[in-house]
């Protein structure tokens, strides 16, 4: 388990050093990129200082050993609409405040992730809010060591680095399995991304999964995609699920997708709502227009982000000891595209 120790101090070249075996110069040197240095040595320094979470400190002169007023905010994406939301709940409650949100972005790769966090960290920001709870162990040394506030964010089924806020996933794609259950359907087709990276999408996948298994009701098709969501994502998924099995139930990942579903079973003829049921997930306000209003899950979105801000400026505090873990409600909606329970 990594967990940031309390009031802990940054890493110096001086633990490179020793890690690395060779002289602090060689480390400042390695690092600044300057100074012939063989590749051997090179590349022993790096290991050393990625092992550690070492980050060096941009900031100069005078100002060496103070903060920005800036909080790092790092999210998978800004085309999912799942991340704005979250960000507008951080800026509320920054607004009025000393302190200004910056975003990085990380395109749901661990490596690009290690890099954000990297050059973000190097600025000495004053609070480190970041997205998932499944991270590279490099990311994890880095986010241990940031001598700050780290919120992990949008999620609270694993180990947090310092303190997390969020929904549990699993939980809440149990719910959704249930509520398919006993609401009469027994034929059931999952359509989702490929999860590469996308954890919490996997996590209430598995959660559905586990809650028909315990139904009884079986899992009778199956369709991905790969890259961004969408509604034609969603038509195109639906299609090849439709025409996979006799489906009396389809469960998106997101309500993008499960929006192109929705208009692609209207357009052929399907009684959705009836004698077919659909939902999504997340609760987004922008598909509010649809023939018919989506079942989904509300994820608690700007809740998260307002929750996670808080935690940084120190409006919520923890004993020592305490486990810093925030888990907000989620909420199931049945809309109008799965019958009534009996």
């Amino acid at each position: 388990m990594t967990r940031r120790s309390r009031g802990a101090g940054h890493l110096t070249l001086r633990d490179v050093s020793e890690a690395a075996g060779v002289s602090e110069m060689t480390v400042s040197r390695v690092l600044r990129g300057r100074g012939e240095v063989s590749e051997r040595t090179r590349a022993r320094v790096l290991e050393a200082a990625r092992r550690l979470g070492y980050v060096p400190n941009r900031i100069a002169g005078s100002l060496a050993s103070s903060r920005v007023n800036l909080v790092a905010v790092v999210v998978p994406s800004l085309s999912n609409l799942v991340f704005p939301e979250l960000l507008a709940g951080v800026s509320e409650v920054l607004d009025g405040t000393p302190l200004q949100p910056v975003v990085g972005t990380t395109g749901y790769d661990q490596a690009r992730e290690e890099e954000v966090l990297f050059d973000m960290l190097s600025w000495r920001p004053s609070g480190v809010i970041v997205a998932g709870l499944e991270h590279s162990d490099a990311a994890r040394a880095m986010l241990a060591g940031a001598g700050v506030p780290v919120v992990e964010v949008a999620d609270v089924d694993g180990d947090p680095v310092d303190a997390c806020v969020g929904i549990s996933h699993w939980r809440a794609g149990y719910r959704i399995g249930t509520e398919i259950a006993r609401r009469g359907y027994r034929a059931v087709g999952l359509l989702g991304s490929k999860h590469e990276g996308d954890h919490r999408a996997r996590k209430r996948t598995e959660g559905v999964e586990r809650a028909l298994a315990e139904a009884g009701v079986p899992v009778a098709a199956r369709a991905e995609y790969k890259g961004s969501s969408g509604m034609a994502v969603g038509r195109r998924m639906t299609a090849e699920a439709m025409g996979e099995a006799k489906l009396d139930f389809l469960w998106y990942n997101n309500d993008l997708t499960a929006a192109g579903g929705l208009l692609w079973c209207l357009e052929h003829g399907y009684d959705v709502g009836g004698d077919l049921g659909l939902a999504g997930f997340n609760n987004f306000d922008l598909l509010g227009g649809l023939p018919k209003r989506l079942a989904t899950v509300d994820s608690a979105r700007r809740e998260t982000g307002r929750q996670a801000a808080r935690i940084v400026i120190g409006e919520t505090g923890f004993a020592e000891g305490d486990d810093r873990r925030i888990e907000l409600v989620s909420t199931f909606l049945p809309g109008e595209t799965m019958r009534p329970a009996g």
